[in-house]
């Protein structure tokens, strides 16, 4: 079975490689018979009957590589994931004996597991002869790494002022704690550089150890991302509705010191490495997703169609940029004033702060539902067709945008029927509860409008095929005239695509929306907790329930505003 999938594997690589005499070739019988079907299948090259028997290379050749490597990889991933969950968790409350040190601990050894592996397969796996054959187009786009390496400097910077806290500890506390962000930041180098060279990778050789490894790789980065959501929103938590009857200490865990600091600078550097804590858990949820479409792309073989890069043209929208930093400016200002407020003790003071604050983001969730149906409608009048290419980057976009909302589909619906049912009295619970059904109407829509964008077939490539065409059918009459023909035809087919109110009308809204769905990220990344803030919820649900459905669903909520600008960006560039 081994043997007769790699020849078909060799068969499948010749419908879309040209040999030249400096290719290496293997030994293989050669006969008349083998001729004539290299001839078949020659002749039915960019026919439907090609791309099908080459699809069906494709799954035979995955088949014989798979193995046991995808059922291993699943039960290292999971086993680690739960095994993370449970001491995360434990950690967060000091009446079990498991500590943060002892969280910590867990955490270097996988930081340094993953490390090695990587080491292992930089320096042996992908020098290997024929272990990388080829490479998945669509997988890390630039911007995406790019997007990577920020939030891998601000979470580098934030390890850097963490190790600053801690040395000041170290006479009364664990020098585990010093350790743990120095260790991280070199696993930030190390998993940054891996990511940038061999996101596109789609490995043949060592395809067992690949995956295990790459499965080991994405479980790290989330029960890292798990254990920063855990600290950050119990730094962000206030509990002033906590029933006095369960310890306090529950929801401030590990935030009581017992010594004091040994130099002057503690305060500062703890202020400032929580403030960074939203980098570094989008930089763990970015790394987790390119190491699944790794993952994905182990021992598949990806069919070449000369993927063209489309670069990013800002002057193509003007109304949707200047609206959206509109509303980015402004919702800057509002947030300011209501993190400042909030911070008084005036309860006056406070209802005006939740009074802006509900205002703006109904403001900027009506805009965006209004942006959003004229995007849908133009989608409808659209005539491009919906690509058919299995793409795992294309398919994790979409099961992550879903997956994503549903976070803040649970909070906005447990929001609503806490509002409703308390009889929305009062201009605080009305605005409350016209966000709460605002907001999952704008989730549905753009959810929807960016799920078109992204399987629509591109302007560029219905471009390349009219070119191709018109270039097919000037070749009837003579050479000069094909490409005579492709100059004429190109110019005002372009001028054409430039004015074409369709496209033009696509990239305003997603301009507009990725702007407001950045501020939509600020605002609840950098501390505003509107949940507790105001009381009607906690008095319905109790503070326990609300804090757990808040802390579980607003680290999603606040994952699926910064995939959403990574996916509108994409729906920019393509359309």
């Amino acid at each position: 079975m081994r043997t007769v999938a790699q020849k078909m594997l060799r068969t499948g690589n010749k419908l879309f490689t040209r040999k030249t005499p400096n290719d290496d070739t293997e030994a293989h019988p050669s006969n008349v018979e083998t001729a004539a079907h290299m001839e078949n299948v020659q002749h039915l090259h960019n026919t439907e009957a090609a791309r099908e028997y080459v699809r069906h290379v494709e799954a035979v050749a995955e088949r014989a590589h798979h193995g046991g490597g995808w059922l291993l990889s699943g039960i290292v991933c999971i086993n680690i994931l739960i095994l993370g969950c449970a001491l995360v968790s434990s950690s967060a409350f000091n009446s079990v004996a498991v500590t943060a040190v002892h969280k910590q601990i867990f955490l270097i050894v996988l930081l340094l597991a993953t490390m090695l592996w990587m080491l292992f397969y930089t320096f042996f796996t992908f020098r290997k002869n024929r272990a990388v054959m080829t490479e998945d187009s669509h997988a890390g786009p630039v911007w995406l790494r790019g997007g990577l390496v920020l939030f891998g400097l601000l979470s580098l910077l934030m390890d850097v002022f963490k190790i600053g806290n801690y040395v000041g500890y170290l006479r009364c506390d664990s020098a585990v704690k010093v350790a743990f962000p120095a260790v991280q930041a070199v696993f930030l180098i190390v998993q940054t550089y891996f990511l940038w060279v061999h996101t596109k990778d789609c490995v043949q050789l060592h395809t067992n150890v690949t995956r295990c490894g790459l499965m080991l790789t994405l479980s790290t980065n989330l029960v890292v991302w798990m254990s920063a959501v855990t600290e950050e929103s119990l730094h962000q938590t206030d509990a002033p509705y906590v029933n006095m009857s369960a310890p306090h200490r529950m929801y401030r865990a590990g935030y009581v010191t017992k010594c004091n600091c040994s130099h002057s600078a503690c305060i500062t550097f703890e202020e400032a490495f929580y403030y960074l804590y939203p980098f570094n858990i989008e930089y763990s949820l970015f790394a987790s997703a390119m190491a699944y479409v790794m993952w994905k792309n182990v021992g598949r073989l990806v069919e070449d169609h000369g993927h063209r890069h489309v670069g990013f043209r800002p002057k193509e929208a003007r109304l949707g940029p200047v609206v959206g930093l509109l509303l980015v400016v402004v919702g800057l200002v509002t947030f300011i004033v209501y993190e400042v407020e909030m911070a008084q003790e005036d309860r006056g003071e406070q209802s005006h702060a939740l009074l802006i604050h509900f205002v703006m983001n109904l403001v900027i969730v009506s805009l965006m539902c209004v942006f959003t149906v004229v995007g849908c409608v133009v989608y409808r009048l659209d005539q491009r067709e919906h690509v058919s290419e299995k793409n795992p980057t294309r398919s994790l976009d979409v099961q992550l945008l879903v997956g994503a909302s549903m976070g803040q589909f649970i909070i906005s619906y447990f929001s609503i029927v806490a509002t409703a049912a308390d009889g929305a009295r009062g201009y605080l619970n009305a605005l409350n509860l016209a966000w709460g059904v605002v907001m999952v109407v704008q989730l549905g829509l753009q959810n929807y409008f960016i799920i078109e964008g992204l399987h629509r077939e591109p302007f560029h490539s219905m471009q390349e095929a009219a070119l191709h065409s018109n270039a097919h059918a000037s070749q009837e009459h003579s050479e000069v005239s094909v490409v005579t023909g492709v100059r004429e035809s190109s110019c005002p087919l372009t001028s054409v695509t430039r004015l074409s109110w369709k496209r033009r009308v696509l990239k305003e809204v997603c301009a507009f929306l990725l702007l407001a769905n950045v501020i939509l990220w600020i605002m609840p990344a950098f501390g505003a907790r509107p949940q507790f803030d105001h009381s009607v919820e906690i008095k319905f649900y109790k503070f326990t329930m609300w804090a757990a459905i808040v802390n579980i669903g607003l680290p999603f909520g606040i994952f699926y505003r910064m995939h959403t600008v990574a996916s509108l960006f994409e729906v920019y560039v393509i359309t």
